[in-house]
């Protein structure tokens, strides 16, 4: 798995943290292993001309998703277990980008009284699961989206507090695309 990260927004993230938590998510999802992934660090004004370009809405975000490959991932609860993904091992590809503005991210920590790289994990993980597909328009892909990303962010915890590594933030990210 390709996981290429760029830091562009100024602020000290843990990079090799960020790619591994994308990691975990993307094999939890079951993903193809050759699958190409771009997580992109920007500062608030590029955030806020990628958010007014491509959502047509005013000032920064905290995360925009942007697929390349059309996947056909199975939808939860179908024939494979309710594993979303289950058959995408046959098919790698481009995924996309992940734009995360750390920025925002600490304000929405702050409000949120969790660390910033529990944000930052909240929004790689709600990014990736944007360019697979996920939606959170409706109140039921809000429900499916959401849960999926609490077991995601709770399986990463388990296995980072195993490991020694960081993780027991909790939330939403506001204003996701």
């Amino acid at each position: 798995m390709s996981i290429e990260i760029a830091n562009e927004s100024g602020v000290d993230i843990d990079e090799a943290a960020l790619a591994a938590l994308a990691r975990h998510v993307l094999d939890e999802l079951r993903v193809h292993p050759q699958a190409e992934l771009s997580l992109l660090l920007v500062d608030e004004p590029a955030m806020t001309e990628l958010h007014v370009r491509w959502m047509g809405e005013d000032g920064p975000t905290d995360v925009l998703a942007f697929p390349m490959d059309e996947l056909r991932l199975p939808q939860p609860g179908t024939a494979q277990g309710g594993q979303h993904g289950a058959d995408t091992g046959e098919i790698p590809g481009l995924l996309g980008d992940v734009v995360i503005c750390p920025q925002v991210a600490a304000t929405q920590a702050a409000t949120a009284g969790h660390e910033l790289a529990d944000e930052m994990d909240l929004l790689c993980t709600h990014g990736i699961l944007h360019l697979l597909g996920y939606d959170h328009a409706e109140p039921a892909e809000h429900a499916a989206m959401f849960g999926l990303q609490d077991r995601l962010l709770a399986s990463w915890r388990v296995g980072s507090a195993a490991g020694g590594t960081r993780g027991n933030g909790a939330g939403r990210p506001e204003g996701t695309a």
